[in-house]
């Protein structure tokens, strides 16, 4: 049976803290005559950092690989102060380009250190979110990845224990390991609204509606994305079965015998223009009929770092002119 029907989740693809994040390199490549070197991926997706090292961007994974003085991005997934002090050291000009939502959790992690709490971290241990994280309280925080690694979790004093997360994990997980904490802890501290950004949460329940009306599901994003990996597991957790492809050249036809019905959707880090070969794909195999669905409207956006600002006042009026860039 030839596949008969595409259908597109939406919202999908580049969220507003990609966005301003990928937006920040690009008005530096622009604003500059120095080299703008970036402190590891500006955001997890390969095809993203071919093109912004394309336009000049020089990609380092330790601020050591950069000369003294010179001008420097973090990433969208932010960094420890370790890092902001080597950073100081090496007088290098600092544009900090982290997503507002991992500031919000590490504002957290300050707070609830500073009120003498543990802290519990749930996320994924070696991601560079969860290691500038980390590195606002290392010794009040512990990272953990499921509820079975709290049988072994032993803290100071059980009444004085707070939870953060990650911002880019699966929702129905976090929920299930938050509420085993709530029962090992019952003075359990947490923030005031859940560190999952609304862009994780929001493909998350628009890949579900997509689930319920596919045969199988391919979700565009690179391996080392972890929103992306989780749309992967929230579709095998509703029985679909789903592949996370870097880009067109990635589908294996036999994954689309006797399928009926794909559907396509993309993680937060992915640019659109990879979903649309997707699309011409199954356009040249015969595919006329497309649907796109949108159970939840997305409308949010981040101003420019205040670095970016100060340098070129109005910039942020120019802003639209980066996206077609």
């Amino acid at each position: 049976m030839a596949v008969e029907k595409l259908i597109l989740a939406t919202p999908r693809g580049f969220c507003a803290g990609v966005d301003r994040a990928i937006d920040v390199v690009k008005i530096a490549l622009d604003l500059y005559d120095e080299a703008v070197y970036v402190r590891k991926e500006i955001v997890h997706n390969r095809h993203v950092v071919d093109e912004l090292r394309h336009k000049g961007a020089i990609f380092v994974d330790d601020l050591d690989e950069v000369p003294d003085g010179a001008l420097v991005i973090y990433s969208a997934h932010g960094v420890s102060p370790e890092v902001r002090a080597q950073a100081a050291a090496k007088q290098l000009k600092v544009i900090d380009a982290t997503c507002p939502l991992v500031t919000k959790v590490h504002n957290e992690a300050i707070k609830f250190a500073q009120e003498g709490r543990s802290i519990i971290l749930v996320g994924h241990k070696g991601h560079d979110e969860v290691i500038g994280t980390t590195g606002e309280a290392p010794d009040a925080i512990t990272v953990i990845g499921s509820a079975e690694q709290l049988e072994d979790l032993n803290v100071p004093d059980p009444t004085k224990v707070a939870v953060i997360t990650q911002t880019t994990l699966s929702l129905d997980d976090t929920r299930g390991i938050i509420d085993a904490l709530k029962q090992k802890f019952p003075e359990l501290a947490a923030p005031g609204k859940d560190d999952i950004c609304y862009a994780t949460q929001n493909r998350q329940t628009a890949l579900k509606e997509l689930a319920s009306r596919v045969d199988l599901i391919l979700a565009l994003g690179s391996q080392n994305s972890s929103n992306s990996k989780r749309l992967i597991e929230v579709a095998k957790g509703v029985g679909v079965q789903a592949y996370l492809i870097d880009d067109v050249s990635e589908i294996n036809p036999a994954w689309l015998e006797g399928t009926r019905v794909i559907g396509v959707t993309a993680g937060a880090s992915a640019p659109e223009h990879l979903v649309q070969g997707v699309v011409g794909y199954f356009k040249e195999l015969g595919v006329t009929d497309i649907e796109e669905i949108e159970p939840i409207k997305e409308e949010v956006s981040f101003g420019l770092p205040q670095e970016l600002i100060r340098e070129r006042p109005g910039l942020a009026a120019e802003l639209s002119s980066y996206a077609a860039r």
